[in-house]
């Protein structure tokens, strides 16, 4: 019993050091984002109140939305269909997909976007008149730079490939494809009609990790001299610090509610499937 009670305090211990690691900093941030604690300054919400009609608020979320769709599609298309075939056509090249898919993770987003600017850099002198030179200045569109969503697909494989292996793991993905194949379903209807609603936990949660990711990725938008939300809001912290701490609380509310609508949607099948 003695030896119960003890791991019952640890374990309330632990969970209490937890609880303050990650609640104490974002208490600290509200206040400081209404006020609280700082000097000759009333309390109050403007801050927030504020955040819609903020300069450039609109126009860095609104791009930051266009370039998280277009690299969710973008890792979608390329993973599901690279997955299907390596579990249904070719398992020897397994390996090597997952090497390719994690080598982003040993490649530090400075030295990344140090290569994609230098390419940038190096393109428009040998390529002019050709082509080629009209791609190059199209993928530096501001208004929609494609180069970002290629390097965020990037920095989106390892987590993309790790959660739509285990989704895939999670189904008999041979008996599905052969059982609507032999029902007369071509290619295009067995990937679309059977294959991605038995993976709709997985492509969910890809998409919001996607989503994540790009809502908070700062060091390739602004190295490459672009502003979405996550350097819009290092950009107001020098003129409006406690605006930038409450669009960031904000956003990290934005995101927890997206997990929750995301983890109850993806539950949310499972009654009908066992019905």
């Amino acid at each position: 019993m003695a030896r119960l009670n003890r791991t019952g305090y640890g374990r309330s211990a632990v969970l209490l050091l937890t609880g303050a690691y990650f609640l104490v900093p974002i208490a600290c941030a509200i206040a400081f984002s209404i006020g609280i604690g700082a000097p000759r300054q009333a309390l109050g919400f403007e801050a927030y109140t504020g955040i819609f009609g903020a300069d450039g608020f609109t126009d860095s979320l609104t791009l930051t939305l266009k370039l998280a769709t277009a690299t969710i599609a973008l890792v979608l298309g390329l993973l599901v269909p690279a997955l299907v075939t390596v579990r249904l056509a070719a398992p020897r090249l397994r390996t090597l997909v997952e090497i390719v898919c994690m080598l982003p993770l040993v490649v530090p987003a400075v030295a990344l976007v140090a290569g994609i600017s230098a390419v940038l850099r190096w393109g428009p002198d040998h390529f002019a008149g050709t082509p080629l030179f009209q791609v190059m200045v199209a993928l530096q569109a501001p208004q929609f730079p494609v180069v970002l969503v290629l390097a965020y697909t990037l920095m989106a494989l390892p987590l993309a490939y790790r959660t739509l292996d285990t989704g895939f793991a999670a189904i008999d993905l041979r008996v599905l494809v052969e059982a609507a194949r032999s029902c007369g379903a071509p290619w295009p209807h067995t990937l679309i009609h059977v294959v991605l609603p038995n993976l709709r936990g997985a492509l969910l949660n890809t998409a919001f990790l996607t989503l994540a990711l790009v809502l908070g990725e700062y060091t390739v938008a602004a190295v490459l001299g672009y502003q979405p939300f996550a350097v819009w809001i290092v950009a107001t912290s020098g003129s409006q610090a406690q605006m930038s701490v409450a669009v960031s609380m904000v956003g990290l509310l934005v995101t927890w509610m997206l997990l929750l609508v995301i983890s109850a949607a993806g539950r949310a099948r499972r009654p009908k499937e066992n019905s």
